[in-house]
């Protein structure tokens, strides 16, 4: 490892206007413009501090935000509580009371005989259709949990692959990005013709126009494979590097989990809430022209339950995004110890040290930039649901909907290496933000190639493999089952669960790529480098989204 301590002229947080380099550090002056420019240089070192991993205690930041959160909380909860205490029982029973023209009221009406709804209770579905749909929902119920079982080895295999045989794999599964999807259309085309009922509901214009359609976007998959084929190389060493860093931080794969767990059983009691409300209200007497008296009798909420279902889903939506990016902050405060350790090993309790931080000084942080992504994903979604209106449609409406959407990915790129930088200093939000544009301004586009290159490949592969496995299980159930047309609909929700474990499995492999980066940059800053081997792959970025990466026109900065 190089440093600066052996260079003393050489300032280290300073970026370089070279357009050679990612990352930007000062060249050596001439010695008479160095004489010239000491204090400059010492200004300079003061506006850009050195950074570092922050092992040591940090302060609690942003706490105006982490108090907003837990305000929201307690009045969810303390809301949800007098909903259920308030409840007004008769809620479910209002066609049992009429009106009273003694009291002015709605009154329950005295039962002389059961209600015809009382026999249709004690009706029971015949047997033979419960026989019929009981090896249906047995079969499913079994698949699915065999499929969540198998998961594990199938994310713990994938990693070791990734890690020893990036390059295989993913060449491998490059013609499957296209002969699954052609396999499936051609499929679903002949068993359509074949089929009486689906050809009768679906006439054959339709389904050539559909089978075309689809064949156009597999031809545009084809074009991004080969648009992109000379980037194909970088990514695969990136995915290994990142493979290497995950698989030395296993216990990543028992947290993350976990925490998904601990937030649908916090969402549990809000589900609750929510119910409750409902029956929060009374039965009153409304006007009505059926009625031979002029009244019938109505539920009427109580005008606080509006106002609270706005309340929960906020919370509901805040809490969501607080617990994503806090999983981002484990992750990249984890990876980020391994990364500027001395040697390759793993610092003891380093999960556990990025857990107290995320959920202790850092959690205000945390909660802004939930809240931020949060209301990006509320806009983006009343943007989207605009667009689909019938809405009158101008030059002046899409070119709001353009700069917004514009707005809203600068926003979300900023907020995505923000977090990992505070997951590494332990910054706050506004600061990190700035520290980091400083650190990635000179090769902010560098990440967008990291990002968006790497998630092809790796949603291509999982969607492969989970494909394959559907295929397999299908074939299982139409051999050792009776389900017949069903076996289908098991099958797709068997692959809908394989790809849904998967994917959050390249999320967290995502994540880490990101980690590495960030902490490849603040290695390139300080002139050190901990990890050599990330420093050999992360070198031949290209300095714009255009251009290709070369093996020559850098070397690692030792």
């Amino acid at each position: 490892m190089a440093s600066t301590d052996d260079e003393p002229n050489k300032p280290s947080a300073i970026y370089d206007s070279s357009p050679s380099e990612p990352l930007l550090s000062k060249p050596y002056p001439s010695p008479s413009i160095e004489e010239n420019q000491n204090d400059l240089i010492e200004s300079e070192q003061n506006n850009y501090p050195q950074i570092t991993f922050n092992y040591g205690p940090r302060h609690f930041q942003d706490l105006p935000f982490m108090f907003l959160f837990i305000l929201f909380v307690l009045s969810t909860f303390a809301f949800g509580i007098f909903s259920v205490a308030h409840r007004n029982p008769n809620s479910s029973n209002v066609s049992s009371f009429v009106y009273d023209s003694n009291t002015s009221s709605c009154v329950k009406e005295s039962l002389t005989s059961p209600h015809p709804e009382f026999y249709q209770i004690l009706t029971f579905p015949s047997f033979s259709n419960y026989a019929s749909s009981s090896h249906l929902w047995r079969d499913l119920t079994w698949t699915l949990v065999i499929t969540f079982v198998l998961s594990v080895p199938f994310v713990l295999g994938l990693l070791w692959l990734l890690r020893h045989y990036a390059k295989q794999i993913v060449y491998v599964s490059l013609p499957f990005f296209v002969v699954i999807p052609i396999f499936f259309n051609v499929f679903w085309f002949v068993a359509c013709t074949v089929s009486s009922s689906c050809s009768g509901a679906f006439p054959l214009a339709y389904r050539i126009l559909v089978l075309v359609f689809i064949f156009l976007i597999i031809a545009i998959i084809v074009w991004i494979i080969v648009a992109n084929w000379h980037r194909i190389g970088l990514t695969v060493d990136i995915i290994e590097v990142a493979s290497y860093a995950l698989a030395r931080n296993l216990g990543l794969f028992g947290v993350l989990p976990c925490l998904t767990l601990g937030l649908l059983a916090y969402f549990v009691p809000i589900v609750v809430f929510l119910v409750f409300a409902l029956h929060n209200g009374k039965i009153e007497p409304h006007v009505s022209k059926g009625s031979t008296e002029g009244y019938s009798c109505v539920w009427k909420q109580d005008s606080w339950v509006p106002a609270y279902y706005t309340l929960a889903i906020v919370t509901m939506l805040w809490s969501a995004a607080v617990m994503v990016e806090a999983q981002v902050y484990v992750i990249s405060g984890t990876i980020a110890q391994w990364y500027f350790s001395k040697d390759d090993s793993t610092r003891k309790r380093s999960i556990r040290s990025s857990l107290r931080n995320a959920f202790g000084p850092s959690f205000g942080t945390v909660c802004f930039s939930g809240l931020i992504i949060a209301a990006v994903r509320v806009v983006r979604a009343s943007v989207d649901s605009a667009r689909r209106e019938d809405a009158p449609t101008g030059i002046m409406n899409l070119m709001l909907r353009c700069c917004v959407n514009a707005l809203l990915s600068a926003v979300d790129f900023v907020n995505k290496f923000t977090i990992n930088f505070v997951a590494i200093t332990g910054e706050g939000y506004c600061s990190g933000a700035k520290m980091t544009y400083e650190l990635l301004k000179r090769n902010l586009l560098s990440p967008v190639f990291v990002e968006t290159v790497s998630t092809r490949i790796l949603g291509g592969i999982i969607f492969v493999l989970s494909a394959v496995y559907a295929i397999v299980v299908c074939a299982i159930l139409k051999a050792a089952s009776n389900l017949g047309v069903d076996s289908y609909l098991v099958a797709v929700l068997a692959w809908v669960l394989l790809i849904v474990v998967l994917g959050f499995f390249v999320h967290v492999l995502e994540n880490v790529i990101d980690t590495v980066y960030v902490c490849y940059a603040i290695d390139r800053d300080r002139g050190e480098v901990f990890k050599q081997d990330v420093h050999e792959v992360y070198v031949h970025l290209p300095i714009s989204r255009d251009s290709r990466p070369s093996l020559a026109t850098r070397t690692p900065f030792v």
